[in-house]
């Protein structure tokens, strides 16, 4: 592996702790091949989402800052703060053009299917390698060219939807960092 900084994209509404095991696993799995960072990188308007009832980008900024707080090796950014929409290519081409680099993207297996529906997709497949975190029983196929790394071994059942269905209910124990879920309680997301 040549990347020392894997990007870890999304809406992260909320962030919750399986994302947090997820950057861990991918760090532990690939330090050995070179990784050093995970950089997270909050969508700020997603193509594939259309935005109605998500917190505000700000809020997932900071939910995303308060779950990495104490992480050394974790890092927010703020690349996409002005992208209309949030297309990865454009955050790739960002991120690289700011100096960093080689990268990596860590991606599930079932967005990673996807990804010949992304926008400048094979431009993506050549720009950087891929962390594939596998699921049992799902299967996916690589584009040609695409560089690919599998994550194995993680079973984590929470999604984002099912934290904020909780919250909504008034559940008091969600999946997430206790800093964030003060911060959700504070400013009433999802409620």
């Amino acid at each position: 592996m040549k990347a020392r900084t894997a990007i870890f994209g999304g809406t992260f509404d909320p962030v919750h702790n399986a994302h947090l095991a997820i950057a861990r696993a991918a760090l532990e799995g690939f330090r050995d091949a070179g990784l050093r960072r995970i950089l997270f990188v909050p969508a700020a308007n997603p193509p594939h989402k259309n935005g109605t009832g998500m917190a505000p980008w700000e809020d997932r900024v900071r939910m995303v800052e308060l779950a990495c707080a104490g992480e050394p090796e974790f890092e927010v950014s703020l690349v996409e703060r002005d992208a209309n929409p949030s297309y990865s290519i454009l955050t790739i081409e960002r991120l690289l053009a700011e100096g960093e680099g080689p990268l990596a993207f860590l991606i599930g297996a079932d967005a990673f299917a996807e990804i010949r529906t992304w926008h400048r997709w094979k431009e993506v497949t050549g720009l950087v390698e891929f962390i594939v975190v596998t699921r049992p029983g799902f299967d996916y196929d690589a584009p040609v060219g695409a560089l690919v790394h599998e994550l194995g071994g993680l079973e984590l059942p929470v999604s984002s939807s099912e934290v904020r269905e909780r919250i909504a209910r008034g559940e008091a124990d969600v999946p997430v960092p206790r800093a964030v879920l003060e911060y959700i309680c504070e400013h009433g997301l999802y409620g």
